[in-house]
């Protein structure tokens, strides 16, 4: 978009007239007029004053083309791969430098063609390739405050590969801040740190809450998809899921309730009597054993709350309560083996 165009859309935006633009200006409308008409340009000592009038940054202001498509962020992203691969790195390197300077505002190609060069000077042996260390890290840091949350932790988590690779751990530390509490990545990257910095334990820790974590998301992946099997009335997938489940239980060490429990449902849903029967045996004999893997070494940098008598004894007394119920399980109510487990 040329300048004149720019200065029009912005005015118009914050609902000025010609005539007010050039009174806050203290120049003449017919000068805006030329402006937006491509007929002259401001002068220099202007720019600053239009900007903060419009309400934009001077960027902005003498940027002359809109924001750029994720196509056309393609387009550029494949010549750089064409240029690495054809031309020296330091030609290919002016010419990423020199799209940054006509775009200086499109975050998704800063971050695209940092990532790039960032990466082939590392692959590649290239002389000197130090002195590309400041460019690169303020390309990063530019766009951390980017109001796209994709784009602003694949610039720290950049930048946390930069302080590794440099043992600067510290600053890599630094910018894990900027992944959420909840994301899996940020307690990885911590455990590599733990590790180079010589906290072995805090890092078996990290990896080890990773790991138990895991077991909780992947269990409810599965049970998601056991649904949608039950709800298309696949008995074949339901089994096969249901099958999984219990191998997850038992890669993981969650203990025997864990591995036994995840058959119960699909037992009900087919009335089995012999498998709810079996599963529910041995799911209240485990109600003890629950928190078994506590003790597994997986796991044994954790903390855990200790199950007490009292948590097993409710547990147990809850189990009993979903087994009496007439709705799930009333198709067992003439089963001789079913009433004794139940009056337990």
């Amino acid at each position: 978009m040329s300048l004149g165009k720019v200065i029009r859309k912005y005015r118009k935006i914050k609902n000025l007239t010609q005539e007010e633009m050039a009174g806050r200006l203290g120049v003449t409308a017919p000068a805006v007029n030329k402006w937006e008409n491509e007929n002259s340009y401001p002068d220099i000592t202007l720019l600053a004053p239009i900007a903060r009038l419009l309400g934009i940054s001077v960027d902005t202001l003498l940027s002359f083309r809109e924001a750029l498509t994720p196509e056309e962020i393609s387009g550029i992203v494949r010549e750089a791969d064409q240029k690495l691969k054809e031309e020296p790195y330091e030609e290919a390197f002016l010419w990423a430098k020199k799209k940054l300077e006509e775009y200086p505002n499109c975050e998704q190609l800063i971050l695209n063609l940092a990532v790039i060069f960032d990466a082939q000077r590392i692959v590649q042996e290239i002389p000197d390739k130090e002195k590309y260390d400041d460019y690169f890290c303020d390309l990063y840091s530019r766009v951390l405050s980017s109001a796209d949350e994709s784009v602003r932790i694949r610039a720290a988590d950049s930048l946390v590969g930069f302080y590794m690779r440099k043992k600067q751990y510290d600053m890599a530390e630094k910018y894990l801040d900027y992944f959420s509490i909840q994301n899996p990545e940020r307690k990885r990257k911590q455990a590599q740190i733990y590790e180079k910095t010589g906290r072995i334990t805090e890092a078996y820790k990290a990896y080890e809450e990773l790991l138990f974590s895991d077991f909780q998301r992947v269990s409810m992946e599965l049970h998601g998809m056991y649904m949608l099997a039950v709800l298309e009335k696949d008995s074949k997938r339901a089994h096969m899921l249901t099958d999984k489940q219990k191998e997850l239980a038992k890669c993981f060490e969650m203990g025997k309730y864990y591995e036994v429990s995840s058959g119960l449902d699909l037992a009900v849903l087919e009335k089995d009597a012999d498998t709810v029967i079996c599963a529910a045996e041995a799911m209240l004999a485990c109600v003890e054993q629950i928190g078994s893997f506590r003790n597994s070494p997986l796991y044994e940098h954790m903390e855990f709350k200790e199950v007490n008598a009292e948590f097993t004894a409710e547990m147990k007394e809850n189990l009993l309560k979903c087994f009496r119920e007439e709705e799930s399980f009333g198709f067992l109510k003439n089963d001789e083996r079913w009433q004794r487990l139940i009056k337990e």
